[in-house]
C-alpha cells in the first residue's frame, strides 16, 4: 500500500490523515506498519487522500 507516500506527498502528519479518515491513531499506524487493512478503512483512506483505491493499494512506485 502507498498511504505513507502518499501522506508525506501530501503534506500530512499521522494524525491529521487519521482525523480525516476518521480512524484511530493507532489504528493508522497499525496499516502503516503492517501494509495492509480492511477494505473499509483502505476506502476511507483514500477518500482522505482524494486518490482512487486502486492508487492507494498498487505496488510501491519503481523509479
Amino acid at each position: 500500500m502507498n498511504v505513507q507516500e502518499i501522506r508525506k506527498e501530501k503534506g500530512l502528519t499521522v494524525q491529521q490523515l487519521a482525523d480525516a479518515a476518521g480512524l484511530p491513531k493507532r489504528t493508522l499506524e497499525d496499516i502503516l506498519r503492517r501494509g495492509d487493512c480492511l477494505v473499509s478503512n483502505a476506502v476511507k483512506l483514500a477518500d482522505a487522500l482524494d486518490v482512487t483505491l486502486d492508487e492507494l493499494c498498487r505496488d510501491k512506485k519503481i523509479s
